[in-house]
């Protein structure tokens, strides 16, 4: 059975984490070590917790309530092949998926495993947290160098597409 390292259980019912009410993944392990980051106990790449990925999509599928999935962590993008299922089973079900990744949305389309797991998401958040541009004004990130992508969009116009959730953050930032 394929596992995944989590940083806790399955998170239900966020409203921080994208739009709607969401399920959390919260991936175990960052190699990026953001000044500043505000999950600092997921950096371990050792840590955390496995969870069979069959349980984590029998989660999913018996939420009622949930209209969207946000992987976070950590660094997501490490476990990319053990996420890969886990979204399918998301979009399966008619939920919109979101993703934080401290890679840039050009990093990951150079990887063929990570660009698996990009091209089924809605939507990325992509960057590293960078302390000196936190703005808490912000909506969906943490610092005025990250962009919220729509996956989808920039695919298909082979160019990055900001999503509708990052232009009031572009207003908020040229205050």
């Amino acid at each position: 059975m394929v596992k995944l390292r989590l940083a806790s259980a399955i998170q239900q019912d966020s409203i921080v984490d994208g739009p709607g009410i969401r399920m959390v993944i919260w991936t175990q392990g960052c190699e990026h070590h953001c000044k500043g980051c505000h999950n600092p106990q997921t950096h371990d790449i050792n840590g955390g917790t496995l969870y069979e990925v069959e349980d984590c999509i029998r989660q999913i599928k018996e939420a009622p309530l949930q209209s969207g999935l946000t992987l976070s962590g950590g660094e997501p993008f490490l476990q990319a092949s053990a996420l890969i299922p886990i979204v399918k089973a998301a979009k399966e079900k008619g939920l919109n998926v979101w993703a934080y990744s401290g890679f840039t949305y050009e990093a990951l389309l150079e990887d063929k495993e990570k660009f698996a797991l990009l091209k089924l998401l809605d939507v990325l958040v992509d960057g590293k947290f960078i302390e000196s541009l936190k703005d808490y004004r912000l909506t969906f990130k943490g610092s005025k160098n990250q962009r919220i992508i729509d996956v989808p969009a920039s695919l298909k116009q082979n160019t990055v597409v900001l999503s509708a959730y990052d232009e009031k953050n572009t207003q908020l930032e040229k205050l």
